[in-house]
């Protein structure tokens, strides 16, 4: 079986083709696949250390309004197309499968008019431009959340879920609270604005940290981010807190074992990216949820407010973050057991831990109808 994947720009496009990969390869170990990128996006550093074959097309996306740069940009977009046919011939792909930003735009549709399946990853609540045009050609869509079905053709779409790391689900609570050198007997608080940080965030939590240092029962994990750890830490000295002198606050650029943060948590403090929140969700953890304002579409604030309707987490806009506010909200949701119990009910109820077997199933569906009609062969 041979699979062509394309996603990227950001890690949310990446990894959900990553652990895809990974879920076919555990099934068929004879699968081959190809990746298909941009030589500038993060998928040109992540792809090649995972061990997967990489091919580039050269394709920008648009900016959302008529100018000169469009103009070159649409020229390049034609070339891009014309390179990603031949890709798609040389490698004879029995499916091809986009996972989100412009460059799926050009190896799906090369994919379809070859009569190649494709798959379409939708992981937001609201679909992205490419991701909506090429749904209206694409064999199959795998939508990652109930409201991201209104974007496609009903026929074709399934309702998945966003597909998460298998060590996600493995981890349990008593080996993340050992490994992060936790307590048991305090409610733990996992805050993370992504591998980059939040300005936004960090700046409150300064507050958040002031209130709860020293505090007996809640114990506060912060991943600052790399651009944003310095920051943190000299905001938290000119409040006279050092941060290593307290048991219950721990606070690091960055965590390189998320999944075991992911299973010690009782509450999360986080963007609204679809794969945390899948994460999340998969695991019932309840959440404070703060968007990231500029995203395309407005698609996290989307993405939030699925999460806060189900009950499983509580939205504070980025304009409307202060210490203050953080602060209110983790102390409802903190005070009593039974709520944030509640929550996790909720929030387990929107997971979808299966999703990445699920997509699978429906990738090696359709390869299965290209080998067996004699495609390629």
């Amino acid at each position: 079986m041979r699979i062509i994947v394309s996603g990227g720009g950001t890690g949310g496009h990446i990894y959900p083709a990553i652990t895809l990969i990974n879920e076919i390869k555990r099934r068929e170990p004879e699968a081959e696949f190809l990746y298909v990128g941009t030589a500038t996006g993060l998928e040109a550093d992540i792809i090649p250390k995972e061990n997967i074959p990489f091919s580039t097309v050269d394709i920008q996306g648009f900016e959302r309004h008529l100018t000169p740069v469009n103009l070159w940009r649409a020229a390049k977009a034609g070339i891009g197309t014309l390179e990603a046919m031949n890709i798609v011939r040389k490698f004879s792909p029995d499916v091809a499968v986009g996972t989100g930003g412009y460059v799926c735009g050009p190896i799906l549709l090369a994919s379809s008019l070859l009569g190649i399946p494709t798959l379409i990853q939708e992981q937001n609540a609201v679909a992205g431009i490419t991701n909506k045009l090429l749904g209206k050609f694409a064999t199959r869509v795998a939508a990652g959340t109930a409201e991201a079905v209104k974007s496609f053709p009903a026929a074709k779409t399934v309702y998945t879920g966003n597909p998460i790391r298998h060590e996600v689900m493995e981890a349990t609570r008593e080996q993340g609270l050992k490994e992060l050198g936790l307590k048991s007997d305090r409610l733990t608080v996992l805050v993370s604005g992504g591998s980059r940080g939040a300005r936004s965030l960090n700046n409150a939590m300064i507050e958040v940290i002031d209130k709860y240092a020293g505090n007996d029962r809640v114990q506060i994990l912060h991943v600052t981010g790399s651009l944003g750890y310095e920051d943190v830490i000299g905001k938290l000295e000119s409040r006279g807190i050092d941060h290593e002198n307290f048991s219950n606050i721990s606070v690091a650029p960055y965590l390189y074992n998320m999944p075991m943060a992911l299973a010690a948590a009782d509450l999360a403090v986080f963007r609204a990216g679809a794969i945390g929140i899948a994460e999340l969700t998969a695991r019932g953890i309840p959440a404070i949820l703060v968007p990231y304002p500029y995203a395309a579409e407005n698609h996290q604030e989307h993405n939030a407010l699925a999460v806060v309707k189900a009950g499983g987490g509580r939205m504070i806009l980025d304009r409307d973050l202060t210490g203050a506010r953080l602060i209110e909200v983790m102390e409802e949701l903190l005070s009593g057991e039974k709520k944030l119990k509640q929550m996790a009910r909720a929030s387990r109820r929107l997971g979808k831990p299966r999703a990445a077997k699920d997509i699978a199933d429906i990738v090696m569906s359709i390869a299965g109808r290209q080998r067996s009609a004699g495609h390629f062969e």
